[in-house]
C-alpha cells in the first residue's frame, strides 16, 4: 500500500499520484495531513484511500468512484461537489459539508456545522450526529439522514430532496415543511441507514420533510417568501 506523509509530501504532489499511479482497486493511505486543505480533491478509480488525521477544507472534493475515510475531522467543504464513490468522516465535519454534490454517498459519523447538503443535486448524505442552521439549503435531489438535531432553516427553498431528522428541528426554512412517512420511506431509510453502517436505534422517532413546491415558479401570493 503506497504510503503518503504529508509532512513530506506536498499536497499538489499526492492528488497528481491518486490520478498517475491509481487504478481500480488500489489503495493509498496517507498519513500526517496535520490540518492541510484539498487533501485527496479529485480522486478518481475505485481506489481505497486512507487519511489518519485531520484536515483542513475541501477534502475529497469532486470525488469520483473513489472510497476516501477520514479518521479525524474535517473543515469546510468536505466532499464538496462529489460525484460518486462514497466519502466517511470518522469525526466532525465543519460548514458546506457536501455542498453541490451530484452523487455517491457521504457519511459524516459526529456532527456538522452550517449549512450541511446546500444546493445537493443527487448525493446520499447521512449525518451521525447533528447538522447546522440553513442545511439543506436549495436541496435540489438527494437524501440527508440527521440522526440528531437540525438548526435554523433547514430545507430552505428546497426543490425535490428528501429530508430524514431524528432528533429536533430549530426551524425550518420558506417553503420546507413536514411530510409523512410511509412504509416506502422507511424502507428507504432503513437502506440509506445501512449504507452508511449507522445504528439509529428506533427509526419511529424520525420525521421527513420536503419541499412544499409553492416557490417553483414565481407567484405575486407567495411574494413575502422569496
Amino acid at each position: 500500500m503506497p504510503t503518503f506523509d504529508l509532512k513530506d509530501v506536498d499536497v499538489r504532489e499526492l492528488n497528481q499520484a491518486l490520478h498517475d499511479e491509481a487504478s481500480a482497486g488500489a489503495e493509498f493511505k496517507i498519513i500526517n495531513p496535520n490540518g492541510k486543505h484539498s487533501v485527496a480533491v479529485g480522486a478518481m478509480y475505485s481506489t481505497q484511500i486512507d487519511i489518519e488525521g485531520h484536515v483542513g477544507y475541501y477534502c475529497a472534493g469532486m470525488n469520483q468512484q473513489a472510497t476516501v475515510t477520514v479518521h479525524g475531522n474535517a473543515g469546510s467543504g468536505c466532499a464538496e461537489n462529489m460525484t460518486s464513490g462514497q466519502v466517511r468522516v470518522k469525526g466532525n465535519a465543519s460548514q458546506y459539508c457536501g455542498a453541490t454534490a451530484h452523487g455517491g454517498l457521504l457519511v459524516v459519523e459526529g456532527d456538522t456545522a452550517a449549512r450541511c447538503g446546500i444546493s445537493m443535486k443527487g448525493v446520499d448524505i447521512v449525518i451521525g450526529g447533528s447538522v447546522g442552521n440553513m442545511s439543506a439549503f436549495m436541496a435540489q435531489s438527494g437524501h440527508l439522514v440527521i440522526c440528531g438535531d437540525a438548526g435554523e432553516a433547514l430545507g430552505d427553498s428546497m426543490y425535490e430532496a428528501r429530508i430524514y431528522v431524528g432528533g429536533e428541528v430549530a426551524s425550518l426554512g420558506a417553503d420546507c415543511i413536514e411530510k409523512p412517512i410511509k412504509s416506502e420511506h422507511e424502507a428507504e431509510l432503513k437502506e440509506l441507514l445501512g449504507q452508511a453502517g449507522i445504528d439509529a436505534g428506533d427509526i419511529s422517532r424520525f420525521r421527513r420533510y420536503g419541499s412544499a413546491r409553492k416557490l417553483y415558479n414565481f407567484n405575486i401570493d407567495h411574494a413575502g417568501e422569496y
